[in-house]
């Protein structure tokens, strides 16, 4: 993982920098700004590699970056991109179309063709993940992908809402994964985004049934995650939210040797810990920890930690020099 920023920079030679960072970590543009934001412009990107896709969190002041034709003819690695925006607003223009697009929402670009993307001048800062990736990659006729450019996928509903849930944990992760961790995400994150473009091309016949799989099995992933302070989060719960009978949803996790409440808990139990050994939250007390992860009885949260980490919370927190006992 690497981190690129403007901060190391004397502020009349952060834009040009920038200009200069942009073109290595994805293509050449032509980039501008409002000019009384030039003596306060910054941009911070966390950029990550999950196999062929590049992934970059990008949090920097409002722009606009503009892809030629000469820029074009000058360097084609013929690469995709697709945007989901973490916080901030933008809009794309693309083939004679124009996408408006918000906080979840995705959007792809061609990179092999013109188009001009901006972030909103009135979001004083923007945040969002950036992920490139060959175009070979997608299995579409191209023409048919030609129609997705500049089209906003919702954030809101449907597959696009799943999809931008998966890749905003994502984004909320980044700064934390290991290069294991990465490794083991590579082939989620481009399942996660052939499957969202095949919804919106309504061409799911065209997605091979393992990618579907894998994709939805990373989405519910997601979803538990978001939902684990819900003590009532249960299989029936997550197989209707995602559509889906409470049998696949066993198959789909036996498939990866887990159950459903054996996967559920695992995830609660590693927040636990992770809070636990958080100094600030030394404060709150073991049974309020245990319930801001969805465990409604105590002795059933002590006995679940011991037996996964073999020592109760109260000894594990003990044995942090920064962080006292209950």
């Amino acid at each position: 993982m690497d981190v690129v920023s403007t901060a190391d920079v004397s502020p009349g030679d952060r834009f040009a920098f920038w200009r200069e960072v942009s073109a290595k970590l994805w293509v050449p543009y032509d980039l501008a700004r409002e000019r009384q934001s030039e003596a306060g412009f910054e941009a911070r990107v966390v950029i990550c590699e999950f196999g062929p896709v590049q992934a970059t969190l990008m949090t920097t002041r409002p722009h606009s970056v503009r892809r030629t034709p000469r820029l074009i003819r000058q360097a084609d690695p013929e690469v995709f991109k697709v945007s989901c925006m973490v916080s901030g607003s933008g809009m794309l223009t693309q083939d004679g179309r124009r996408a408006e697009f918000g906080t979840g929402d995705l959007v792809l670009y061609d990179t092999s063709r013109p188009y001009l993307a901006e972030l909103r001048p009135d979001d004083s800062t923007s945040r969002m993940l950036l992920l490139r990736f060959p175009r070979a990659l997608l299995p579409f006729p191209p023409q048919e992908v030609r129609e997705l450019s500049a089209v906003c996928i919702t954030g809101t509903s449907g597959i696009g809402a799943l999809s931008s849930r998966f890749l905003l944990q994502l984004a909320d992760q980044m700064d934390e994964l290991t290069p294991a961790e990465t490794a083991r995400l590579a082939t989620l994150t481009l399942d996660v985004l052939i499957t969202a473009l095949a919804d919106a091309l309504d061409t799911q016949k065209l997605v091979p049934e393992d990618t579907r799989r894998q994709a939805l099995t990373a989405r519910i992933h997601a979803f538990i995650r978001d939902n684990l302070a819900d003590p009532d989060l249960t299989p029936n719960v997550i197989a209707a939210a995602h559509h889906i009978s409470v049998r696949y949803l066993h198959k789909l996790f036996q498939q990866e040797e887990h159950t459903v409440a054996g996967w559920s808990r695992e995830q609660r139990l590693a927040g636990c810990r992770r809070d636990l050994a958080e100094p600030r939250l030394a404060p709150y007390t073991i049974n309020a920890i245990a319930r801001r992860w969805g465990f409604t009885s105590s002795a059933h949260f002590s006995q679940a930690f011991r037996a996964r980490y073999r020592q109760s919370p109260t000894e594990f927190r003990n044995q942090l020099p920064t962080v006292h006992g209950d």
